[in-house]
This record gives C-alpha cells, sequence and structure tokens, in this order.
C-alpha cells in the first residue's frame, strides 16, 4: 500500500513537472503580482511644488483646449511614489468619451525599450554578448556590403565593412541599417525589396541580407530596424515568439495586464483612436494607418515589431519604467540586475558620433546626450542643454507617447497620447522636462 501510495505521489509530482515545462508561460508565472500603489502623495513629501506642478497641467491643457490633442494621461513619480496622476480630454475625439486610466495607447517606438530589455534578459543568460558579429545570430547577414556612393553612371557603388557589424552596434543604431527612405541609393533599396512590407521576421531577415549598410559599422547613427532585428534574435535564441517572451518574462512579472502586440476584443472599447492634426480639416482627423498599413491592432501579429509593434495603459508602461528606476526589480519581482539596468542606460555612442550631425527629429546625438541600449541617455545635463539628471534615460514614440527614467533625481514619467509625429510632439516631450523639473524645488528630500 505505502508503495502504491509513494508511486502514485512521483507520478503525480513527475505530471505537475512536465506540465510546467510544456507550458513555459504557466512555470514563469511571479509569486506574486507587484502592488504597486498608484494614489498620489503630497508633492512636497518627495520635493516637489504642488503649485509648481500646475505648469505641467496647463501645458498639457492648452493641447487639449486648441485640439492639438484629443487627451492625454501623465504619471510622475519619484522615490517609487506616485507624485502626479493626471488625466486630459477624451479618449474619443468624436464621440466626446473621456479618457479613463485604463485606456490602452499605442506606443510605436517606446517599443524599443522593452526590446532592449527583452535582449538584456538573454544578456544574463549568457546567450549573446556586445562585441559578437550579428552573424553569429544572423547567418544571413555574414555577406553584408555597405554603400559607398555612385558611379559617374549613377549606379551604386558597394564595398566591404571595414569590420562585420556587432551586437553593440546593433544595441545602438550605429552598425548600418536603416529604415529606408529617398537619402541614397541604399535607402531606397529598402523600398525596392519592400523590407517594411514583409509578413514574417524571418522574410524581412531574408530581406535585408540583400540591402547595403548606408554607412560603415560605427562610423554613423541612423535610426533603423535595429529593433526589429533584435525582436527576431529574441525568438532565436529563446525559442519563443516576441510577444511570448515579452509576456513570460516582463508583462506578466510586472502586471502590465494590457500590455501586448494586438487588442483582444474584449478590451476594443478602451483602445484609443490615433491621431494626425490636420489645420486644413480644421484639426484632429483620424489615423486608420501608419506608412499605409492598417492599424487596427485586432490580431497578433505574423511580423510582431520590437521597434514599434506595443500597446500598452499608461499603468503598464509605467510599470516597466519604474523598474528600470528601481534597478531591475519592481515589488520584489526582478527582471534585470542593476548592473544589467546601468549596461543598457549607459552612453555607448563615442565623441566623434556626439557632434549633432546624427540624429532623429529633436534628438540630436551631441555633447552630453548620447545613446544606449534602445534609449537616448543624457551623459552630461548641462552640456545637453536639458534640466534632467545625469544618466537620465528615455525615448517617444510616433503617436507623441513619452517616457524618462532619472536615476539620479530618482525621478520617472511617463506621457501617453494619441497623435501621429509632428514637432509639436516633440516639443511637448521636452517642454515637459522643463515642467517638471521646474517643480522639483527639494531635489534633496
Amino acid at each position: 500500500m505505502k508503495t502504491s501510495i509513494a508511486h502514485s505521489t512521483l507520478l503525480a509530482i513527475t505530471a505537475v513537472a512536465l506540465f510546467a515545462c510544456a507550458n513555459p508561460a504557466t512555470a514563469q508565472q511571479p509569486a506574486h503580482i507587484p502592488n504597486i500603489d498608484m494614489t498620489p502623495v503630497k508633492p512636497e513629501s518627495v520635493g516637489f511644488s504642488t503649485e509648481r506642478l500646475d505648469a505641467l497641467h496647463a501645458l498639457i491643457q492648452t493641447e487639449v483646449d486648441q485640439k492639438q490633442l484629443a487627451g492625454a494621461i501623465t504619471i510622475l513619480a519619484r522615490h517609487g511614489k506616485i507624485v502626479d496622476y493626471h488625466l486630459y480630454g477624451n479618449r474619443d475625439a468624436a464621440a466626446g468619451t473621456p479618457i479613463t486610466k485604463d485606456t490602452i495607447f499605442r506606443c510605436y517606438s517606446m517599443t524599443k525599450p522593452l526590446t532592449g530589455a527583452a535582449m538584456m534578459i538573454l544578456y544574463e543568460q549568457g546567450k549573446w554578448l556586445p562585441q559578437d558579429p550579428i552573424s553569429k545570430y544572423i547567418p544571413e547577414f555574414a555577406n553584408l556590403k555597405v554603400f559607398n556612393g555612385t558611379d559617374t553612371d549613377g549606379k551604386i557603388i558597394l564595398a566591404d565593412p571595414e569590420h562585420a557589424p556587432l551586437m553593440r552596434e546593433l544595441m545602438t543604431h550605429t552598425a548600418g541599417f536603416t529604415y529606408g527612405g529617398d537619402k541614397n541609393l541604399a535607402d531606397k533599396m529598402y523600398g525596392e525589396l519592400k523590407i517594411n512590407q514583409t509578413k514574417t521576421l524571418q522574410e524581412m531577415i531574408d530581406q535585408l541580407a540583400q540591402a547595403p549598410l548606408v554607412y560603415q559599422p560605427g562610423k554613423g547613427w541612423v535610426y533603423s530596424l535595429s529593433m526589429d532585428i533584435q525582436g527576431y534574435i529574441v525568438e532565436k535564441l529563446s525559442g519563443q515568439t516576441l510577444p511570448d517572451f515579452m509576456h513570460d518574462h516582463i508583462f506578466a512579472p510586472l502586471g502590465m495586464k494590457d500590455a501586448g502586440f494586438y487588442v483582444p476584443a474584449d478590451k476594443r472599447t478602451r483602445f484609443s483612436p490615433n491621431y494626425f492634426y490636420n489645420p486644413q480639416a480644421g484639426g484632429l482627423k483620424e489615423a486608420a494607418t501608419q506608412n499605409g498599413v492598417p492599424q487596427d491592432y485586432s490580431e497578433q501579429p505574423t511580423k510582431p515589431s520590437g521597434g514599434g509593434g506595443l500597446v500598452a495603459s499608461a499603468e503598464d508602461y509605467y510599470r516597466f519604467a519604474q523598474m528600470l528606476g528601481n534597478g531591475g526589480q519592481l515589488d520584489g519581482v526582478r527582471i534585470l540586475s542593476p548592473a544589467t539596468v546601468k549596461l543598457m542606460t549607459s552612453n555607448h555612442l563615442p565623441a566623434s558620433l556626439l557632434t549633432g550631425e546624427w540624429g532623429i527629429g529633436q534628438h540630436i546625438m551631441r555633447p552630453g546626450f548620447g545613446y544606449g541600449y534602445d534609449g537616448a541617455v543624457i551623459i552630461d545635463p548641462a552640456d545637453a542643454n536639458l534640466p534632467d539628471g545625469k544618466g537620465t534615460y528615455f525615448w517617444d514614440g510616433a503617436a507623441g507617447t513619452w517616457f524618462w527614467v532619472d536615476p539620479t533625481n530618482d525621478v520617472v514619467f511617463v506621457g501617453m497620447i494619441q497623435r501621429m509625429t509632428s514637432p509639436d510632439n516633440h516639443n511637448l516631450l521636452y517642454r515637459t522636462h522643463a515642467a517638471v523639473y521646474g517643480a522639483l524645488v527639494d531635489p534633496a528630500k
């Protein structure tokens, strides 16, 4: 009888273990979801002025009142405590539906830092090193050439790379890739090869392998498909899809309950419309496409974009940003080590690229302003002419979402809007930096 019971117990334990192995999402669930108190504390308790924070509110409310924005959400925290949590305007401008805390936003390029975090999780597992050639993980890139101008007949000249593009260059937009465009024939080849129209990550890689790098690796900084390539590497190194890997290793552990790469049917009513500003049409107009591609997010994509595919609520993204601000953990749930967060959020550009020659929009690589892994870094606030603390890590998205993590002042900020890229969006980002630090009157607290 004892032998039979012991045997049955062993079988049960084995079955549970096998089930866990077959279901990694189940096996990797955290012991608890981080319990984050989103109730604002008195700003003065952490060095902010309640009165001076009104400048932040007025700045964004004016954008809404002038119909530059339909609505917005901002979250400001210090020392891990919510200082200010503000909602402005409407989620749906046409219907007049007020914005709510559980509104879901397109993050676009604010996906990039999460892809960077996914890569750093694999880095901690020993799966890759910054000095490795990219072709170690993507053999299709073993014979990449470099654009070297045109001949007298206007035909493209190709050269061998001075060195194989490296993983650290992939992580910093310095490997030689681009998003495509009309700057030169190498840019135009992205359009000819229809790289941005590919249906899977493997198709994207196969097409990219036929295109030249637009500059010698390490000799330039061009905003690019580098983070989409990283998404492919995450899939190869982990054996999971990018959405599944992020769910199991970032979203679920941090309690990012609405984060993902599509919006399920039961959440569609909370999904904000997207807008662009059309003065000829009298203001905001709903944007149904991005670069001509429908953007309904109704199902899991066949080509999940590590560079721009994320959707999330403001609180979802705050949980991720606060994890970085806490050195890799949130309420006892650790995603990365402090050393790894430091590596990810430190500048990795040489002084030769910090000349003002390279950048995207108003993000210009210059003295004091560099780039880490998948996000910008303020190296020296005075040189960069910015009020943030040294080491501030940040980025934004095409629909105007923005965030930053300031380790010097222990400040985390997340702003969510849905208006496609324009100078106003980037300008709003930097104006909110000014308003927030204008309200930090006692940084020693």
